[in-house]
């Protein structure tokens, strides 16, 4: 037998092991995920611009992580801060928080962890809402929570349990438990 039969067989052997073996390899890569057809992304140090059905904008995002619910889409947010308007467009609230979650027509937003809710500039009476949890519907521009808030006004500071809140007129409803502690200004 000649000899350049023989390498020429057995490398032609080893090719297909080879090619078999990343064959196999490159199956059991491929994540399940791919399969269903998800689209799955990750933003990193970003600013969003959501526009709602009339092609106004609904509310304005800035976060250091925003990631695509796998298999949804939904958007799950890190130290997200919210700009949403007010109806009139003239001012609009600042909404932060730990983490954040956005629904697939962005007319809900989750956020929860270390809420804060400031009113906006030049407001008639400026107002800052912490809770723990808060619901804000940015195309209806109202917010509910279910767990304790305080929401302070220059002269009080209102706590309660459970919440509704009309972001266009600044009304406040604390739904349970509440509590009103008057600040008179002092006198210098």
């Amino acid at each position: 037998m000649n000899w350049r039969l023989t390498l020429t067989v057995v490398l032609l052997l080893g090719a297909l092991v080879s090619g078999w073996s990343v064959w196999r390899q490159n199956d059991s890569i491929i994540p399940e995920d791919a399969a269903d057809g998800r689209t799955d992304y990750l933003l990193r140090d970003f600013d969003i611009v959501a526009l709602n059905n009339e092609g106004r904008e609904a509310f304005s995002l800035q976060a250091p992580e925003l990631q695509q619910t796998p298999g949804a889409r939904t958007l799950e947010l890190v130290t997200p801060l919210f700009l949403i308007p007010e109806s009139d467009g003239e001012g609009r609230w600042t909404v932060r928080a730990k983490t954040g979650w956005v629904s697939e027509s962005n007319d809900e937003v989750r956020l929860r962890g270390e809420v804060v809710a400031d009113s906006p500039e030049g407001y008639p009476r400026p107002t800052r809402m912490r809770t723990e949890a808060l619901n804000v519907f940015p195309q209806r521009n109202h917010a509910t929570s279910d767990v304790l808030v305080d929401v302070v006004q220059p002269g009080f500071t209102m706590q309660g349990t459970g919440m509704r809140a009309d972001l266009d007129s600044g009304r406040i409803e604390l739904l349970s438990e509440v509590k009103l502690r008057n600040e008179p200004n002092s006198r210098r």
